[in-house]
């Protein structure tokens, strides 16, 4: 680094930490984008000056569903070992965050003093990052629909992964979700070093095919794939009757390994976490006691207890995540830890204009179990719509269902909190923007 690269860094590294002051000091939020969008207008290739200064090299996260809680385990692991990590951790993942999550960890003349960086990153902008961070691991999740009005299809993005990691150094280790088709086959393209995490659990397989549904072709000869079993939507043990492709070999079994949280879906990204600590070396026993005490990140199976109630919070932002969310709630009510639900639908731009994807979930699994439902959100009418067709489409009902509309939020959280035994939770099922309102409303935090 020049004398001319230093003194702009130390400047940047300065304005940054002083928004961040400002931002704290006004209680306007977390100032986890703000700060790095301000600092890079000082230097250029600011990101590329902090993240070259990570001491035992930079683990990006990237994929549809699970980014912010597999990032919020891995870096558990990583500190209980005594390594000293940075994290994008309040889950802004757009370059100006993660700019923000490094300077957060520099001193005032911005040296970066961190073991690890991990950076968990909007799908969309893997490629443009990869321009100016040599990362140690990528981790790949999964590729889901999402958002259909920013990213497209999901084979655009995996093609896009495909390019951006063919350029990566051979030393760059690989690591995906086998049961995945798309990202299988990502795999099997690369030279770099590939492992691979998945499900080897048969009892697991869902009863049905649900109509989230996304990746059910070959994508190397476009044949329809052969299913042993589904976990859920396209994951799950898959061959190619045409031209041979089958799911990747993961490199341990997921039997017996203990999962963080409610939800299958978390059976994975404990894998996913598990699997990157110990291609860093951290030993099988040591990772499974920080799975043991994880606590959830905001939003995310959050749990807290507002005026002597319990409630989780259940970010859905998509058919996928909503189905393994729904699925999840389910389970609890079978086990009578749930009892009233509160959906959240917005359209903004973090959560995607288009909200067509409510149609693909199968809400008539929830409608089905009967009880209390709330909803609320910019979208409130069209989330109603979906619940009241959802009843009509079954043939019978065990339980009854309440379906109580609020435009306002607030009071929709107060009518939600009132409705609630005493003995009971509150599931609060938001998309991304709700959430953070929910939680603005529940504890008087926003993002900034």
């Amino acid at each position: 680094m020049n004398k001319i690269d230093r003194i702009r860094l130390g400047l940047a590294v300065a304005v940054a930490k002083t928004v961040t002051a400002v931002v704290h000091l006004l209680n306007l939020g977390a100032a986890s984008v703000l700060p790095g969008a301000i600092a890079r207008r000082f230097h250029s290739k600011l990101l590329f000056l902090l993240c070259e200064q990570v001491k035992q090299g930079v683990i990006l996260v990237v994929g549809t569903n699970g980014k912010t809680t597999t990032s919020l385990l891995l870096r558990t692991i990583l500190k209980n070992q005594g390594f000293k990590v940075a994290h994008n951790d309040t889950g802004a993942n757009l370059i100006n965050g993660l700019v923000t999550a490094l300077l957060k960890n520099t001193s005032l003349i911005g040296k970066l003093t961190v073991d690890y960086a991990i950076l968990e990153v909007d799908e969309n902008i893997v490629s443009l990052l990869l321009k100016e961070c040599q990362p140690r691991i990528i981790l790949c999740l999964n590729l889901f629909r999402d958002q259909l009005d920013r990213y497209g299809e999901i084979d655009t993005i995996s093609q896009g992964w495909l390019t951006a990691f063919a350029l990566l150094p051979s030393d760059t280790t690989v690591i995906l979700n086998a049961d995945d088709p798309s990202l299988s086959y990502l795999g099997q393209q690369l030279s770099q070093k590939v492992r691979y995490f998945g499900l080897n659990e048969p009892n697991l397989y869902l009863k049905e095919i649900p109509h989230a549904v996304d990746s059910i072709y070959c994508p190397r000869c476009g044949c329809i794939l052969d299913y042993r079993g589904i976990y859920f939507s396209h994951l799950g043990d898959f061959n190619c009757p045409s031209c041979g492709f089958m799911k990747s070999k993961t490199a341990f079994s997921s039997k017996g390994w203990p999962q963080i949280l409610v939800g299958l879906y978390n059976k994975y990204n404990s894998l996913a976490a598990g699997l990157v600590a110990q291609e860093l070396g951290i030993e099988v026993a040591h990772i499974f006691d920080s799975i043991k005490n994880f606590r959830a990140a905001f939003g995310r199976s959050e749990e807290l207890t507002i005026d002597g109630t319990n409630i989780r919070i259940l970010l859905s932002k998509n058919p996928v995540g909503m189905n393994e969310t729904i699925r999840a709630v389910n389970d609890l009510n079978v086990t009578g830890k749930a009892s009233t639900t509160l959906m959240v639908l917005n359209d903004r731009i973090p959560d995607g204009t288009d909200v067509s994807w409510i149609w693909d979930v199968d809400t008539e699994k929830l409608i089905d179990l009967g009880g209390t439902l709330i909803v609320s959100g910019d979208r409130v009418y069209d989330m109603a719509l979906r619940l009241e067709y959802s009843q009509e489409t079954l043939t019978s009902h065990k339980n009854s269902v309440k379906l109580v509309v609020k435009e306002d939020l607030k009071e929709a959280i107060q009518t939600a909190l009132t409705l609630t035994p005493s003995n009971g939770t509150l599931n609060i099922i938001p998309t991304y923007s709700a959430m953070l309102e929910v939680r603005g409303i529940l504890i008087g935090r926003q993002i900034l």
